[in-house]
């Protein structure tokens, strides 16, 4: 499946075209490496996020080709998140 269609299907980016811009735009990797809106992604991929302040990593560990919104969050493992707000004031 490609990673633009996988972000939209899990509803880790709401919209496909958003997808493909921040793909295209270096801001996803899969397993490491930049990838673009077109790659094929798989079972065990992990993908790193960032949009705006926060980086989330996920795991791939379902690819279908529809899933209703309760089941979306099933196609994958977070494996990590951040958000990486620097204005935050610490007392």
């Amino acid at each position: 499946m490609r990673l633009d269609k996988f972000l939209k299907v899990s509803r880790l980016i709401k919209r496909r075209p958003v997808a493909k811009q921040a793909a295209d735009a270096g801001r996803i990797k899969v397993n490491g490496r930049a990838a673009g809106a077109g790659k094929q992604v798989k079972v065990g991929d992990e993908l790193e996020i960032r949009l705006g302040t926060r980086t989330l990593v996920v795991r791939i560990d379902r690819i279908v080709e529809n899933v209703r919104k309760e089941g979306a969050g099933a196609l994958y493992t977070v494996l990590s998140q951040d958000d990486n707000r620097s204005d935050l004031l610490s007392f």
